[in-house]
């Protein structure tokens, strides 16, 4: 509804004071588009694909080419001949990249990318990660996505929704505080030793609660309310020559588990 591809059954939005109801031709002058699946043209080169959009918002000349190239530079498409290889020859990420690059040129003030780095090997996805970290400087951008790792690395306020209903909006380190009050220790030990390991994590913590189990490696959740991280160094330095403790590790909550945490709850609460 807020790119103008369904109009909305009631209620409206504004996008710089203009209403996605009423004004939606002059509201696409001022907002970029990455959608989820690559639209884009086999036959026409990466920068063919700019020049058309730059043209779309209003740009000429000179300052079309500036753009362009800008726009090339920023997702590493623009040396080595890639800007001039018609689409057909791109790699997946080279793809995405570019539909990426046409949803920010023109200078747009809103910009909205689903699932920006979808299918991209690690190396493309850092560069894209690194294109739109330098993108949101000047703008807005709205990001949907299932990874947790790439909401914390863009995004400065961070929403989840679960069955189409918005549950909760903040900061990464706001929600890891509200709803991820916990220590996550993960023991490996060898066959036979799960229970010993699960008694001393109980006399650590009484409120510990095992939330994977599985070839001897053991999670648990520790509320940090009460909890002396110095305390559990101590008993698992101890304890490693005596339950032969492969490995073993504390971790804060991650935004992963926040996710999981909320939809648990919000699905909980719906029955």
């Amino acid at each position: 509804m807020l790119t103008g591809f369904t109009k909305p059954t009631s209620g409206t939005a504004y996008i710089d004071g203009m209403d996605i109801r009423l004004d939606m031709g002059k509201i696409y002058t001022g907002i970029g588009v990455c959608p989820q699946f690559d639209l884009l043209w086999e036959t026409l080169t990466g920068r063919e694909h700019l020049m058309f959009y730059g043209r779309l918002k209003n740009l000429r000349c000179a300052a079309l080419d500036r753009a362009v190239e800008q726009s090339l530079k920023s997702v590493r498409l623009f040396d080595g001949g890639a800007a001039d290889k018609r689409v057909a020859e791109y790699s997946g990420g080279m793809k995405r990249r570019l539909s990426v690059a046409i949803s920010l040129i023109g200078d747009p003030k809103v910009v909205y990318m689903d699932e920006p780095s979808s299918g991209l090997d690690p190396s493309s996805r850092r560069a894209l990660w690194n294109a739109v970290m330098s993108a949101k400087q000047n703008r807005a951008i709205i990001l949907t996505m299932h990874s947790m790792e790439e909401a914390e690395a863009l995004c400065d306020r961070i929403g989840i929704m679960v069955n189409g209903s918005l549950q909760c909006i903040g900061n990464s380190k706001e929600m890891r505080s509200k709803y991820g009050g916990t220590y996550v220790l993960t023991v490996t030990t060898a066959a036979g030793k799960e229970e010993v390991v699960e008694q001393l994590v109980r006399s650590l913590c009484p409120a510990a609660n095992r939330v994977y189990h599985i070839s001897g490696t053991q999670k648990f959740e520790m509320p940090k309310q009460g909890l002396r991280i110095s305390q559990v160094f101590q008993a698992m330095e101890h304890a490693k020559s005596w339950l032969n403790i492969a490995a073993w590790g504390l971790s804060d909550a991650t935004l992963e588990d926040v996710f999981v945490k909320v939809a648990k709850e919000s699905d909980i609460s719906s029955v």
